[in-house]
């Protein structure tokens, strides 16, 4: 017992440096960080959403700069190929003049993707992440090949400029552990962000936590306690983001069109795992499930035409769901 609360407290601080470290160059956006640690660390993929300008990229390639794993970055357009992302094969020769097939790879095999502006290139480049995400394989001429593990896709995207944008299918979005928001800094945040990006001494990041101790940590967060009623409030949860269930509250039952799918409560629980951890504990809370459920949804509901026109986010619906759970406790 005392040999694994000395492992949790080494895995938390693991966890607290890397967390230290972005703040050297993120400033604020707590919660975003937050959330794109517990999606790293449970071995999901992330989808951030904000407005131009607030720092997405840089959170990526900050994150990318705190863990010792090999990075590239994937612009998206629309005139990006498969190829342009998974690689392919090209004929070489020799110093004979003989002809070889060799495969060059693509930017894809590294384990930390950030795929700046994944919605602007057209469903048959996009759909060349499907198998990438879900099977950490790619496959090129007939033949698959495995990518570097661990293997982290950090997609962006932006909500305002829709014009030459193609909107992710619903079973790419699945694919992604948690959405994350990205919010407008305060006054305050918005000073200290001209103080570090107008002076001479630009911060960086330090190297604080190895492929080693990442996958340690994942493999940790799995065997986490998960308690019977723990589970249950999370499956209660996830059932009633669906109108047909008679549980489910007037609101989803008046402007959701489908609800959550079975990763809904996968990214739930794995989520609440690593927020256990990173807490220092080795099992999960109703707390923690109420706290990652926003992110781990939010992509997961579909509102029919009633909820989009009166402007109803998802967030509310999970709010919603939330209250009435609590409430019942």
């Amino acid at each position: 017992m005392l040999e694994q609360t000395a492992d949790v407290k080494r895995w938390s601080s693991t966890i607290a440096r890397v967390r230290e470290q972005i703040a050297k160059v993120i400033v604020g956006q707590e919660d975003v960080v937050e959330q794109m640690l517990w999606c790293i660390f449970a071995g999901g993929h992330a989808l951030l959403e904000g407005i131009p300008g607030l720092g997405k990229t840089a959170l990526v390639r900050t994150v990318s700069d705190t863990l010792d794993l090999s990075f590239s970055r994937i612009q998206f357009t629309p005139d990006l190929m498969p190829s342009d992302i998974t690689g392919t094969n090209i004929i070489s020769f020799g110093p004979q003049g003989t002809a070889e097939m060799s495969f060059q790879p693509g930017p894809v095999f590294s384990s930390i993707v950030l795929a700046d502006e994944i919605n602007r290139a057209s469903p048959k480049t996009q759909s060349a992440m499907l198998e990438a995400m879900q099977e950490q394989t790619v496959t090129v001429g007939g033949e698959t090949r495995s990518l570097p593990r661990p293997f982290f896709v950090l997609a962006t995207q932006n909500p305002l400029e829709q014009e030459g944008t193609y909107p992710l299918p619903e079973a790419q979005l699945d694919r992604f552990m948690l959405k994350i928001l990205v919010n407008y800094p305060s006054e305050e945040e918005l000073k200290e962000i001209v103080r570090r990006t107008t002076s001479t001494a630009q911060p960086l990041a330090d190297k604080v936590a190895s492929a080693e101790e990442l996958l340690e940590i994942r493999q940790a967060a799995k065997e986490v306690l998960l308690a019977d009623e723990v589970l249950d409030f999370g499956v209660r949860l996830l059932m009633m983001t669906h109108p047909e269930e008679a549980a489910a509250p007037e609101m989803v039952k008046s402007y959701v069109r489908f609800g959550s799918g079975p990763r809904g409560i996968q990214s739930i629980v794995s989520a609440a795992k690593v927020r256990a951890v990173s807490k220092g504990r080795m099992h999960v809370s109703t707390g923690d499930i109420s706290a990652v459920a926003i992110p781990a949804l939010r992509h997961r509901l579909f509102l029919n035409f009633e909820g989009q026109s009166l402007g109803i986010v998802t967030d509310q619906v999970i709010r919603e769901l939330l209250d009435v759970l609590e409430g019942g406790k």
